[in-house]
């Protein structure tokens, strides 16, 4: 089975904090109510594999999202739309970008956050659910994100009570103002 077909643990740990914070699930104002705030605003999923972050989105108001990934992982993701809802296609730059589970070979990391910074808008934001996949493109990845990014981790007392697994974690990037170009 390839590894775009699975439902796996970042995907839920990203889309139940964005639930649980969302002002469409939680009206009462809290620290991620204006980030979370998904009215006017498109995203995009990179590696979306199953689609589990970019329909959870959608249902909690982000009606104009894309979602991608690479070609063995299509039809899948294509069927997994036609029973749900279908999403518009769209051209950058998105408000949000977001990605679960994508860091785990280390000669895709450089394409990954020159495709991160590319399509995100200056003002938006990157949202990740990321879990330690490969060490080596662990190391590589943060190297390259922070020149170009500001990261904010989210504390595991933010993410839902029910999916704040150990070893996932929920990180915020936003364009940095000055930074140097991905090498």
């Amino acid at each position: 089975m390839h590894v775009g077909t699975s439902v796996w643990p970042c995907s839920l740990v990203l889309t139940k904090f964005l639930d649980r914070w969302s002002p469409s699930s939680n009206p009462n104002t809290n620290q991620y109510s204006s980030l979370l705030d998904f009215r006017n605003k498109r995203g995009i999923e990179l590696g979306a594999g199953c689609g589990a972050v970019g329909m959870g989105i959608y249902l909690l108001g982000l009606h104009d999202v894309v979602l991608t990934d690479i070609a063995p992982v299509m039809p899948a993701l294509k069927h997994n739309l036609k029973k749900n809802k279908q999403m518009k296609a769209l051209s950058p730059p998105f408000d949000f970008v977001l990605a679960a589970d994508v860091v785990y070979i280390e000669d895709t990391v450089k394409p990954l956050v020159e495709t991160m910074f590319e399509l995100v808008k200056e003002d938006g934001v990157v949202l990740l659910g990321y879990q330690v996949r490969c060490p080596e493109a662990d190391v590589l990845f943060w190297e390259m994100v922070k020149e170009v990014f500001e990261i904010e981790k989210v504390k595991k007392e933010d993410l839902h009570p029910d999916y704040a697994y150990e070893e996932t974690d929920v990180y915020i990037f936003r364009k940095k103002k000055e930074h140097t170009p991905i090498m």
